[in-house]
């Protein structure tokens, strides 16, 4: 099982969570960020059917994977 955190940082003028050195949009806020943060977490422990999914990595490229929905991640958020 992964362990999955995300961080409250600075960004674009505003806040962002980071994942792996990916920052989501920005929030006016830090406590809009970390509640999308806790949100975001939350929903990624959440066990689900199995899926295609498409993400972005830290260089740029994209990447296409069939996940179980059972193997979920250990998440946290670090403020």
């Amino acid at each position: 099982m992964s362990l999955v955190h995300y961080r409250i940082t600075p960004h674009d003028g505003g806040w962002a969570y980071t994942f792996d050195g990916v920052f989501s949009e920005s929030f006016p806020t830090r406590e809009a960020a970390l509640k999308a943060a806790r949100r975001v977490a939350h929903e990624q422990s959440v066990p689900g059917e199995g899926r295609t999914i498409e993400f972005q990595a830290v260089d740029g490229t994209w990447h296409t994977e069939t996940v179980r929905g059972t193997d979920r991640p250990v998440t946290d958020v670090i403020e």
